[in-house]
């Protein structure tokens, strides 16, 4: 049976090239991402290399999508092996311009999801006594850059989240 790994974000940049090299290793792949042809992107790397995948578009803003989609996959693989929260924005603004619905989307997307959905796959990784969960942080998860406040605390917090699950 072939391991399984969701990965947010996964129809697009970074988050596709992690989707393949896992595909290439014969995981089956849950995909996340918004874009409308999300479920052919998954499809045809199923098809490439031979193994199973789901598309899901949770809105990584909307926990109940987030819990949803692991349910559903679940449901599908019987477990989730690989945990990959990479899906992100940005917005670069000086804070008494910053907007305060992109500072909530960006922490909302970048950090709170990843809580969720690591709650959410938690208790089955326990279970099975197996798991790894890999939060994508960049360089802005150490270091500051001027203009982009919410999106530094928000990888400063994914830091701190993963360290805290040791």
């Amino acid at each position: 049976m072939n391991r399984t790994a969701l990965i947010t974000g996964s129809t697009s940049g970074i988050g596709l090239g992690i989707a393949t090299e896992f595909a290439k290793a014969k995981y089956n792949i849950v995909f996340n991402g918004l874009e409308p042809n999300g479920a052919e992107i998954a499809a045809n790397i199923g098809k490439q290399y031979g193994i199973e995948t789901l598309f899901f578009p949770a809105n990584m803003m909307k926990p109940d999508e987030i819990k949803d989609m692991v349910t559903k996959a679940t449901e599908k693989f019987g477990k989730i092996d690989v945990l990959i929260c990479n899906a992100g924005i940005q917005h670069v603004a000086p804070i008494d311009e910053f907007p305060e619905d992109k500072w909530n989307a960006i922490i909302a997307i970048n950090l709170t999801s990843a809580y969720h959905l690591t709650k959410a796959v938690w208790p089955k990784m326990k279970e099975q006594k197996f798991g790894r969960i890999i939060n994508i942080a960049s360089a802005h998860g150490l270091v500051a850059s001027e203009f982009k406040s919410a999106y530094v605390t928000s990888k400063h917090g994914i830091v701190g989240l993963t360290t805290v699950l040791g």
